[in-house]
Formats: C-alpha cells, sequence, structure tokens
C-alpha cells in the first residue's frame, strides 16, 4: 500500500506525508514540473514529476496506481479511474470517493460545465478550513488503521 498524491493543487501533503511516516507507508507526490521542489523530504517521500499540461499528473497516477493504494486527489475523472483499479480514493475534505457514487459526481461536474458554458454561474469549492484539514487527517488516520489491521 502506498500513499498517492495529486499533488499540483493539493493542500494535505504535510498530513499525508505525517500519515506516511507514522504507517511506515510509501508517499508518492504526483506533480507538474511547475511545481518543482528542492525541499528536503523524508526518504520514504518520493516525488514524480510529469510535464506541463491538462491531465499529465492523472495520467501519470493512473499508470502508478495499484490494488490497495490511496489516492487522494479532489479530481472526480481521475478518482473514476483510480476506483476500478482497486485503489480506495480520498478527497482532501475527507469525502472517500465510492464507485457507487462517482457517476454521481461526474455527472454534476458535467452538468455544472454545461451551466458554465451557457453564460450561467456555479457555485465554486468553500475556502479550505483548518477544520477541513483535521477532519480529511482524521478520515485517513482511521482508514489506514483499518486497512493496516487486517
Amino acid at each position: 500500500m502506498r500513499l498517492i498524491i495529486d499533488g499540483d493543487g493539493s493542500p494535505v501533503k504535510e498530513e499525508v506525508i505525517y500519515l506516511g511516516e507514522k504507517f511506515q507507508l510509501t508517499v508518492l507526490i504526483v506533480t507538474s514540473i511547475d511545481h518543482y521542489t528542492n525541499k528536503e523530504e523524508p526518504p520514504f517521500v518520493h516525488f514524480v514529476y510529469v510535464d506541463k499540461g491538462a491531465d499529465r499528473a492523472d495520467y501519470e497516477i493512473i499508470k502508478l496506481v495499484e490494488p490497495n493504494d490511496i489516492v487522494i486527489t479532489q479530481d472526480y475523472g481521475l478518482a473514476s479511474l483510480a476506483l476500478p483499479k482497486g485503489a480506495r480514493v480520498f478527497h482532501h475534505s475527507g469525502e472517500e470517493y465510492k464507485k457507487e457514487t462517482i457517476d454521481i459526481l461526474l455527472n454534476k461536474r458535467y452538468m455544472s460545465a454545461q451551466m458554465r458554458k451557457a453564460g450561467k454561474k456555479t457555485k465554486g469549492p468553500k475556502a479550505f478550513t483548518q477544520k477541513d484539514r483535521e477532519h480529511f487527517f482524521a478520515v485517513l488516520d482511521e482508514a489506514l488503521k483499518k486497512e493496516l489491521s487486517r
């Protein structure tokens, strides 16, 4: 089991790294070369850099993901591709994407895009708060405890 972060815009990298250390798991952060860093990370953290371009990180994650990996992303499309590969997928809000509900989320995204094309305003994501961060941490911590006790 590995923790794989869709890293371009993830606000929970530090929390995932902390949990990776706690549970002795490899953490992969897949991100655009635009976000290159030479910040020193612990040896269990690996950056995978991809070229600039829409969805490049997503495609790389799908190539890398294996059954039992945990993916952290806010991208419904990526979640819909990782779930059939046997991964568990979490949003940084703490919501776990499920095979049973991902089609509904994809449909909502499509409908919002259609409304925007038609010139209508749609709600954007709410601001990410400290409470959201703490909730994500608690949810992922509990999920890892359960997975690793099996």
